[in-house]
């Protein structure tokens, strides 16, 4: 029977111990999205979107899809400032892309209960992952909200 024994001294065990904590950091970061807000989802292609909306609820009609890019202002006017708002409240901050293009992809919501109007979402996207969204009727004065579906 073979035994071996290691000496160990102070010095190498914190050492053993910050390489394990640094480790353990990097497939934190490496696995993760990197998001920080927990919310932001990987998207690459209207399909993604479209599996996003039904999985916090929604039932999309695909056929009602489209898909424009925009430019996020460098400079937000009281509007789009107050639309930020809604986006801080749902944990995206839409200041984060200023001057950058990004893609909307905008849905046909069939499931919304108790609104008889047209309803739709509105995704941002940059680089792949979800920044951003409302659903919104499209009447003149109709409402907006987050993304997520509001239990009834």
């Amino acid at each position: 029977m073979l035994i071996y024994t290691i000496k160990w001294n102070k010095t190498a065990a914190v050492l053993i111990v910050l390489a394990v904590a640094a480790i353990l950091v990097l497939l934190t970061l490496a696995l993760g999205n990197g998001s920080g807000s927990g919310r932001e989802a990987r998207v690459g292609s209207s399909e993604d979107v479209a599996d996003f909306l039904e999985a916090l609820g929604w039932t999309v009609d695909e056929a009602s899809a489209e898909e424009r890019d925009v430019v996020i202002p460098q400079e937000f006017s009281e509007i789009y400032k107050e639309y930020n708002s809604l986006q801080k409240a749902q944990g995206y901050d839409l200041s984060n892309y200023r001057g950058r293009q990004v893609t909307i992809y905008t849905y046909g919501i069939t499931n919304y209960s108790g609104y008889s109007g047209k309803v739709v979402a509105d995704v941002y996207v940059f680089d792949g992952r979800v920044i951003g969204g409302d659903v919104h009727s499209l009447e003149l004065d109709g409402f907006m909200h987050g993304l997520r579906k509001s239990p009834k």
